[in-house]
C-alpha cells in the first residue's frame, strides 16, 4: 500500500489534527492516520466506505 496515492480529507483540521486520508484501490479503499501513516491501515469496500461516508456526513454515528 506504500506506493497508493494517498489523499488527505477536506475536513482534516488545518493545524494538522484529525488528519484522515484514502487512498483507492483495485476493489477497496484504503484508510489511514495522516499523522501516523506506518501505523496501521484499515482497508474498507466501496461499499462499506459509502455507507461510512453517508453516516458521517449525516451525523448518525454513535457518539
Amino acid at each position: 500500500m506504500d506506493t497508493l496515492k494517498w489523499r488527505k480529507s477536506s475536513r482534516s483540521n488545518i493545524n494538522g489534527g484529525d488528519c484522515v486520508e484514502v487512498a483507492r484501490l483495485p476493489y477497496a479503499i484504503g484508510i489511514r492516520d495522516s499523522k501516523n501513516p506506518h501505523h496501521g491501515r484499515l482497508t474498507i469496500t466501496p461499499n462499506a466506505f459509502h455507507a461510512l461516508t453517508h453516516r458521517i456526513k449525516h451525523d448518525e454515528l454513535p457518539r
